[in-house]
This record gives C-alpha cells, sequence and structure tokens, in this order.
C-alpha cells in the first residue's frame, strides 16, 4: 500500500473514531445535566465527520475522473468506522434530544 492511500484509509479511521468518542462523550455529559458541554462535543464530532467526509469526497471525486480506487480490507475498514460513527453521532442527537426533554419536564 502507498504512502498517499495509507493517508486516505488513515483518514477515514482516526476521524470517525474521532467522531464517534466525542458523540460519547456528549452523551456522558448530558447524562450529567451538562448540556452545553454536550452540544460543544458534538460540534467537535461534526467537524470529525465533515474531515472524514472531505477525504472520501477526496476519494470519490478522483474515481469519477477515472482513477480507480483499490477496494481491499484496509479501506472497507477505513469506510465502516465513518459509517458507524455517522450512526453513532446520529443516535447521540437523539438520544441528548431526549435527555434535554426530561430535563425540562423534570423542573
Amino acid at each position: 500500500m502507498n504512502d498517499e492511500r495509507m493517508t486516505v484509509v488513515m483518514g477515514l479511521i482516526m476521524h470517525g473514531g474521532n467522531a464517534k468518542g466525542q458523540a460519547y462523550q456528549a452523551i456522558q455529559l448530558a447524562k450529567e445535566g451538562k448540556f452545553d458541554e454536550a452540544d460543544e462535543a458534538m460540534a467537535l464530532a461534526n467537524q470529525e465527520l465533515k474531515e472524514a467526509h472531505d477525504v472520501q469526497t477526496d476519494m470519490l471525486t478522483k474515481e469519477a475522473q477515472g482513477e480507480h480506487t483499490e477496494i481491499d480490507l484496509y479501506m472497507v475498514h477505513g469506510q465502516d468506522h465513518l459509517m458507524n460513527a455517522l450512526t453513532f453521532r446520529d443516535m447521540a442527537i437523539e438520544l441528548i434530544a431526549l435527555m434535554k426533554r426530561v430535563a425540562e419536564l423534570e423542573k
């Protein structure tokens, strides 16, 4: 695997993992009633997802221009990290919204 390809794969893995970690931290903060901090953690998760999405978009653009991307286990693993992070982020948004609603009702 060449260095450029490894950079793409590691970008997907790193940014996807960071995004999932920030979303998890946001859930933990919301459980403690720290909603402003949870929102900040979600903003960081979204920034990490943007970075991963930029890596993926660049790869898709090259593919559309005829530069074929070899699919191997590394690439599948990187894409898996990104998709898992997106799903986890979406669930975190819903969980935090529910926790905010419960906190409002308990006032």
